[in-house]
Order: C-alpha cells, then sequence, then structure tokens
C-alpha cells in the first residue's frame, strides 16, 4: 500500500466513526419522536370527534404535525449521513483493491525471484561459502529478515482482503438501511399529509364556532387574570412579613438551587405535552385568537397527578371557579403555581419535597379524561417566567 492511500484511507475512517456515531443519535431521537406521537395518538382519540373538536384538539393536532416534521427531518438527515458513508466506503474499497493487486503482483514477483536464486545458489551454500563466521552470520540474518518480510507481506495482503470484505458488507448494510429509511421516510409523508387533511376539517369546523372560541378565551384570560391577582396578594404579604422579618437562611438557601436548577426543573406531571406556550401567541390558524399567557398549558390523559417541581414551602391553596384548586410553592424568591387541580394533598404552611404529589389534575370527562396543567413561575417583584426556560427539557 503506497503512502498517499493510506494516508487518505486514515482520513475517511475517523470520519466514517463520527458519522456512525452522529447517525445513532438521530435514530435515538427519532425513536423517541415517534414515542412522542403515539403518546399524542392517544390525547387524540377522541379530541377530533365532531362532539369535542376544540381549540384543545387543534393545539393537540398542530404538535403532532409538528413532531411528525421532525421525524421526517431526522430521517432526511440520516439517509444523507448513510449515503455520504456509503460514499466514503466505496472509495475506501477501490483503492484497498487496487492496493491488494499492487501487493499481491509485488509478492508474487518477490516470491519467484527468491525461487529462481535459491535454484541457482540455495541458502545454506550462501552462507557457508562466506569468507569468515561474521559474514556468515550477516547472510544469515539477512535471509531471515528477507523471510520476515515476505511474511509480512502475506499477512497485510490477508488483513487488506478481510478489510475488503467487511467493508464491502457495512456497504451492503448501509444501502439497506437507505432503503428502509426511504420506505420509512415515505410512510410519514403519507401520514403528515392525512394528519394536515384531518386538521383542515376541525379547522373549518372550529372556523364556524367564531363566537364560542372567543368566550373560551375571554374565560381563560378572566381565569388567569384571578392566579394573578392571587400572587400579587401574596407578594405583598410577603413584602410585609420581610419588613418585619428576614427571609431565612433556609429559604435563601433553596432559591439559590433553584435557580442552579433552571433548565433541569423535573416537569410538574409525568407525561404531557405543552398546548399552550408562554407569553403572546396568535393562533396559527386562527389570526383573530390572541393569547397572553402567563404560564404554560401542560395536556394529558387519564388520571394524573401534580407534583412540586422543586422542594418548597406551600404558600397558599386556594379554589377559583371555574379553574377549581390553585397550589403556590415558595421557593425561596420564586413561586411555582399549579392551576385546575382537584383532591389536594398539602396545606399552607407544609414542607414539600421534589416531586412530592400535591394533588390531581382535573380530567374532562367530555374530552374523555383530557387533563390540562395549567403551570407558572413568579420570581418576587412580580416577574413572570418562562416555565419552559426552566423545566428539563424531554
Amino acid at each position: 500500500m503506497n503512502l498517499k492511500n493510506l494516508i487518505l484511507i486514515l482520513c475517511i475512517l475517523p470520519f466514517g466513526i463520527l458519522k456512525a456515531q452522529s447517525r445513532a443519535e438521530l435514530e435515538d431521537r427519532r425513536n423517541k419522536t415517534l414515542e412522542e406521537i403515539s403518546y399524542v395518538d392517544n390525547l387524540l382519540k377522541s379530541t377530533t370527534r365532531e362532539k369535542s373538536e376544540s381549540i384543545k384538539s387543534l393545539s393537540i393536532i398542530n404538535k403532532k404535525l409538528n413532531l411528525r416534521e421532525l421525524v421526517l427531518s431526522g430521517m432526511r438527515e440520516e439517509i444523507y449521513l448513510l449515503n455520504y458513508r456509503i460514499e466514503l466506503n466505496t472509495l475506501a474499497i477501490e483503492i484497498m483493491e487496487s492496493d491488494l493487486i499492487d501487493l499481491k503482483n509485488d509478492y508474487a514477483r518477490a516470491v519467484l525471484n527468491s525461487y529462481r536464486s535459491k535454484k541457482g545458489t540455495p541458502d545454506i551454500v550462501y552462507i557457508l561459502s562466506a569468507k569468515d563466521f561474521n559474514q556468515g552470520y550477516k547472510r544469515l540474518k539477512y535471509l531471515q529478515q528477507i523471510t520476515k518480510f515476505r511474511r509480512k507481506e502475506a499477512e497485510t495482503i490477508l488483513e487488506l482482503k478481510e478489510q475488503v470484505v467487511i467493508s464491502k458488507e457495512k456497504l451492503q448494510s448501509d444501502l439497506g438501511k437507505v432503503s428502509e429509511l426511504k420506505s420509512k421516510e415515505e410512510y410519514q409523508k403519507d401520514m403528515l399529509q392525512k394528519e394536515k387533511a384531518n386538521k383542515q376539517s376541525i379547522v373549518r369546523s372550529l372556523g364556524k364556532k367564531e363566537k364560542q372560541l372567543a368566550k373560551e378565551l375571554d374565560e381563560k384570560r378572566k381565569i388567569a387574570k384571578k392566579i394573578e391577582l392571587e400572587i400579587n396578594r401574596l407578594i405583598e404579604e410577603e413584602k410585609k412579613k420581610l419588613a418585619v422579618k428576614d427571609i431565612s437562611i433556609e429559604q435563601k438557601l433553596i432559591g439559590e438551587n433553584f435557580l442552579d436548577n433552571k433548565g433541569r426543573l423535573p416537569w410538574p406531571v409525568d407525561k404531557g405535552i405543552v398546548t399552550s406556550h408562554y407569553g403572546v401567541q396568535k393562533h396559527p390558524d386562527f389570526k383573530y385568537l390572541t393569547e397572553d399567557n402567563i404560564g404554560i398549558e401542560i395536556t394529558s390523559s387519564g388520571s394524573v397527578v401534580a407534583r412540586a417541581v422543586f422542594k418548597g414551602e406551600i404558600a397558599k391553596v386556594f379554589s377559583i371557579p371555574g379553574a377549581n384548586m390553585t397550589v403556590i410553592i415558595r421557593h425561596g424568591k420564586f413561586l411555582t403555581v399549579y392551576s385546575n387541580l382537584i383532591n389536594v394533598k398539602v396545606k399552607a404552611g407544609e414542607s414539600v419535597s421534589l416531586k412530592q404529589t400535591i394533588g390531581d389534575v382535573y380530567s374532562e370527562i367530555r374530552e374523555n379524561k383530557i387533563s390540562v396543567l395549567k403551570f407558572m413561575i413568579f420570581e418576587n417583584e412580580r416577574k413572570y417566567l418562562d416555565p419552559e426556560i426552566w423545566l428539563s427539557k424531554k
């Protein structure tokens, strides 16, 4: 194998390994996304029926479409990486096969020349015809080195042949994976088109219920305003307490730890999808609908419990008409809010630990037991925070 080709193959192999790692990561991400799509499918089992079509069902199907697009994007990237690896393997095979021919020819010539020279002068005669012992010893060493070199050449040929076989097997495997992925990609595209058609059907149906949608949105605003007022009232009460007594060392430490865990907090429910995001949100399908959310909504199905995202102290438990019970937990200078609960299991003043159950999320019977938790995070001085930035990435 010449030096140029050896360097080229050594350069190609690390790229192949890196690409393989990237593809494994993409495949893992695709499988997790497909699991999430399966979960969303369960949420959509009855919400897409005529009798239960709502903004909530549209939010769920929009989430599903986004996930499906993510799967397709990942598949396209996987196919690109596989094709790239196929090109590298093809190039490596061509180089190795060319070098294998050269090595075989060189080896054949060397063996033939050795045979001819031995026929004329056998090795033992060559050694014994030396002038003295030192020259005889050097000739012996020389012959041993030639034998060792030829053996090494034979081993190199065998290793190269084995490497060519392995590379060709990888090539065939990758070609099969590309074919399989393209088939799966077509299936995902077909599913995406069907889901888009289903979404348009819901949009048309909901478009006839403009007044009802506006009423639902107005009701959400009223509930959010009541929660906001309770938060502000609680902050004012805390300020009065702090004017007399400093915040405890333990509460300061909890607040610092809470801040350190930004982006790593566990979700307040075991499973669910965000169907309403923080801040001003224009509806993607109904331009006249705009939400200004002080938190997020997490939609789940069946019986769901709400749990504390961090250790802290129960600051307040209260009820809001239309939103069931709300629990506020203090974590130093931070507050987490859990709304739309029933069967609340905590009381004001109690300490709670990480992931401790604080109550059940109310299930909409008419929505096939869809459970929606309204979750918020506040900082002192009435500063609203985006909960999605604080929660861990699923």
